[in-house]
């Protein structure tokens, strides 16, 4: 597939389409680039490992149409991570027009290196100097003209927050591919002792013409003398590649005795001296700031002994302010859900249409929906840390424990976005570069509270831990990292044995964040909730009616006689309308029980009676699996179902506290177990895709069985103790 493929569709005559791949080291701005040229709004964060998929984006500018693909941030073309592998597979498989390769003008130098890289394709680059307004407040002056004269490509300065310069990447994008095609650059020479080496290689890898179309020769021969073993891999597809391969090991290798070092080093070594030649050219320092803001914050937040202690306040402070904003918001959309039942029921006869408005749609979707407020807040707060710089800190804070358990210093970055959701927190785990603690992370990421199991802790800490539903919530977070590493050190340490890989990683510096992409992060994840919500809660909710309500239950005169006489013989002087509501109770209760909800909650509540849960609890954990904000919503049809919906409804929490079956005990047990029974479909389809059919069967199988036994020790080790 050819950069065709990948062309932007153009309805009407005028400059040929094209398609421009963007790519950079991590923390160069890529993504907020995309988004300028695009006008699209996805995630931007400040460590590498967010943008794991390429995306793709599209704009028409003076009748021509471009398409934009914002390729994972890497380091480099050698690749070893799953990320390295999307770009650099990208880059040679589809051909874009140009590479738009966005780099941090702090940090020119290492940048660069990517750009030769980039070079050595034979693909026409476009250079991106973005962060340009900060580099000239640190006093680096870089002359972009000088730049492209030493390397040979367009160099455009920018800001990207502020959209400063995305005219000028689309400028000198019509050039390269008007001109042409444009050339890739001028090419790194290595020495004259490397290139003898790299002139028979480059020969014999042109010898096969459809090969040489889709590897670029130039840039093969050098990735064979660095060793590169998918270099050494894609031989396999040329018509000499055996006779190459042998060529290639003795040219390293004459290359190592010569300069005492190995020949990867030696091809390094070359590229940083052909950059500091570029830097010295075009950079100008004029003055070094004697005070850094991010240097001084990082003494304390990167204290040896602070940084732990510092990451748990930050995170419990994230918990009670989303409580604190949240409550009261929380209890007014309750308190408009309760109105609109009674309002529904007071203009609906009684009928299958009113309980299926009152108590499928309302009572479970808008359960659901009062949870909205405190999502918003958690998202942002989350979001604010994240886009401040203080996430990548958080990783080195967590890195000694981490390395403790058998993790990967990285694996905090998928980890932490796991308390978002759970799908790009594993897709995520692609930057790690060994397949080992890749799996591990994914393996673990599930124990991280995700967005949809938040309404369920909330639920049962607010209705029966009132006075401490923020710190009730952060204990079972807690519980969940706990989880997580005791099971990524019996996993490292049974199926899955080896050492963990050393963990480096930069720190960018600490920068505010704009209230625009604030916005577009809370939006994004808060869009996702209520979309699930609307469709495939709101499914559930029906489903869930359906089957409590059908098939239906009519009481003979005996059993509603006998319910009378019961309730009497127990309260005599009872009132008639005392006896009224009585008997709508049996009723109600009954008819669950006749329901087919009911006859499945029976057949299956022997498997959930260790850990104290009725049918009721059953039928909505078993609901959860579709996704965990079900749960939710099946306990809010379960508890309306048969209930006279008035404007005084008290919402679900206080049918909850109203049931003589439920207790903090219970409740505390069923959030553990939501916490560690098998993430949604959407999360196992995730798991499936990154590993196989053999780890998700693992999975599901672990974290079943470690949701039961934990629930039930709960449970049964909570009564013995009196706490039922």
């Amino acid at each position: 597939m050819k950069r065709d493929d990948y062309a932007p569709a153009s309805s009407s005559p005028g400059p040929r389409a094209i398609t421009a791949a963007l790519a950079g080291n991590p923390n160069a701005g890529k993504t907020t680039i995309f988004n300028a040229l695009t006008g699209a709004h996805h995630k931007v964060g400040n460590y590498p490992g967010v943008t794991v998929e390429k995306r793709e984006g599209s704009r028409v500018r003076n009748g021509r149409s471009y398409g934009f693909i914002d390729l994972p941030g890497i380091y480099s073309l050698t690749a070893y991570s799953l990320d390295e592998v999307v770009t650099r597979d990208f880059l040679l498989d589809h051909q874009p027009d140009v590479i738009v390769n966005v780099m941090d003008s702090t940090n020119l130098s290492r940048h660069l290196y990517l750009c030769l890289q980039f070079q050595e394709l034979g693909i026409p680059v476009v250079g991106v100097l973005n962060m340009s307004d900060e580099a000239e407040a640190k006093g680096i002056r870089i002359d972009a003209r000088a730049l492209e004269d030493v390397l040979g490509i367009p160099m455009v300065k920018t800001v990207g927050p502020k959209n400063d310069g995305v005219e000028g990447i689309l400028d000198a994008v019509d050039r390269v591919v008007d001109s042409g095609g444009g050339a890739p650059g001028k090419s790194v020479r290595y020495g004259d002792e490397i290139e003898d080496r790299l002139a028979p290689l480059e020969a014999a890898l042109a010898s096969d013409a459809a090969f040489a179309a889709r590897f670029p020769s130039r840039w093969m021969a050098v990735k064979l003398l660095e060793k590169d073993g998918h270099a050494f891999e894609k031989l396999a597809g040329h018509a000499d590649g055996t006779r190459i391969a042998a060529l290639a090991g003795e040219s390293s290798s004459w290359i190592d005795g010569h300069f005492g070092k190995d020949s990867e080093i030696v091809v390094s070594e070359q590229r940083y001296g052909y950059i500091r030649g570029a830097v010295k050219e075009a950079v100008k320092v004029e003055r070094k700031p004697d005070f850094s803001l991010t240097e001084a914050i990082d003494k304390v937040v990167m204290n040896r002994f602070l940084a732990l202690p510092i990451f748990i306040g930050v995170l419990w402070s994230v918990f009670q302010i989303t409580f604190a904003l949240g409550e009261h918001p929380m209890a007014w959309l309750e308190g408009m859900f309760g109105w609109l039942g009674g309002a529904v029921s007071a203009v609906l006869p009684e009928g299958l249409l009113r309980s299926l408005l009152v108590d499928g749609v309302i009572g479970g979707v808008g359960g659901v929906f009062s949870f909205v407020p405190l999502i918003v807040i958690l998202f942002f707060l989350l979001s604010v840390l994240e886009d401040v710089g203080y996430m990548s800190r958080a990783a080195f804070a967590t890195d000694k424990i981490l390395h403790t358990f058998g993790l990967h210093g990285q694996s905090v970055f998928p980890m932490m976005l796991g308390f978002g959701c759970s799908v790009p927190a594993i897709m995520a785990a692609r930057t790690l570069k060994s397949p080992r603690d890749r799996i591990v992370t994914i393996l673990v990421i599930p124990f991280m509270s995700c967005g949809a199991k938040l309404p369920v802790h909330v639920l049962f800490a607010a209705a029966f831990f009132p006075r401490n539903a923020a710190n009730m919530v952060m204990l079972v977070y807690a519980i969940g990292v706990v989880l997580a590493l005791g099971s990524a050190w019996l996993l490292k340490r049974t199926v899955l044995r080896g050492e963990a890989t050393p963990f480096v990683m930069e720190l960018p510096p600490y920068r505010a964040p704009t209230a625009s992409g604030l916005a577009w992060h809370v939006w994004e994840k808060t869009k996702h909730y209520v979309q699930k919500a609307g469709t495939v809660i709101l499914a559930s909710s029906v489903l869930i009616w359906a089957i409590t309500t059908f098939p239906a239950y009519e009481p003979s005169a005996a059993e509603l006689q006998a319910a009378r006489a019961g309730f009497l013989a127990d309260r005599p002087g009872a009132t008639e309308e005392e006896i009224s509501s009585r008997l709508e109770t049996v009723v109600a209760e009954r008819a669950l029980g006749h329901s087919a909800a009911g006859t499945i909650g029976k057949f299956i509540e022997p498997a959930f009676r260790p850990l104290g849960f009725d049918w009721k609890l059953g039928v909505a954990t078993v609901t959860g699996f579709a996704a965990k904000e079900v749960v939710v919503s099946t306990l809010g049809v379960l508890y309306s179902v048969g209930t006279e919906e008035s404007e005084e409804s008290e919402g679900l929490r206080e049918a909850l506290r109203g049931d003589p079956n439920w207790t903090p005990l219970l409740a505390f047990a069923m959030m553990v177990f939501t916490l560690v029974i098998p993430p949604c479909f959407a999360a196992l389809a995730t798991i499936r895709a990154e590993l196989g059919w053999k780890w998700l069967g693992f999975a599901f199988a672990f974290m079943t069985t470690l949701g039961w036994v934990l629930g039930a020790a709960i449970f049964q080790i909570g009564s013995l103790a009196g706490l039922a």
